[in-house]
């Protein structure tokens, strides 16, 4: 933070996900363009690029996503989440904004036990964790291509049927992501200050 209320440069922020079938790349993707954030993939073997780390390090903010496969988060991104006790023992990440993610086949899909995941993973981390902040789309006029349609809080949420590619993904649902990019970059340029 600046002091004096200097005005300082942006935030970095920081997207990592894993994606098994493109759904939630396009979220990150879609939530990169609204933060102005760095992308971070976690490959199939569930390794971050070079300089992954590195980036992550550097963040002002961190918004992690994960694919909800079997309640909870992908075999991938764990395997991140648990290489993540080097920072965690350092605590270079502590007191830094974090976010969430994901999506799922079925419009529940235990999607909440993802969100709650990544929000007990930042904690972990002495994290601040940023809500999703966008009202849901939930009166008798609600359209499926509504923001915020799926009715989270804690986190950006998408649903794609499970035989749907991800370029056919609910239009509503990436706007919900940019915004919720749009609205964690607004927050960290607020800590800035």
């Amino acid at each position: 933070m600046m002091d004096g209320g200097a005005t300082s440069k942006e935030p970095v922020i920081a997207v990592i996900y894993h994606s098994g079938y493109g759904h939630t790349q396009r979220m990150a993707q879609a939530i990169a363009a609204g933060a102005g954030a760095e992308l971070v993939a976690i490959d199939a073997d569930g390794n971050l690029p070079q300089g992954g780390w590195n980036l992550l390090d550097a963040a002002d903010a961190i918004i992690m996503g994960s694919p909800t496969y079997m309640g909870s988060v992908s075999w991938q991104f764990k395997r991140f989440a648990d290489a993540s006790s080097r920072p965690w023992y350092a605590q270079t990440w502590k007191d830094k904004l974090f976010a969430g993610f994901t999506s799922s086949a079925a419009l529940n899909g235990d999607k909440s036990s993802t969100l709650n995941y990544l929000f007990t993973l930042a904690m972990q981390h002495g994290g601040i964790w940023v809500s999703q902040g966008i009202q849901p789309s939930n009166s008798k006029a609600a359209q499926r291509n509504d923001p915020n349609f799926l009715g989270s809080y804690s986190g950006a949420m998408s649903q794609s049927p499970s035989d749907a590619s991800a370029g056919e993904m609910a239009p509503g649902d990436l706007e919900t992501a940019r915004a919720f990019g749009e609205r964690v970059a607004d927050v960290a340029s607020r800590f800035r200050r």
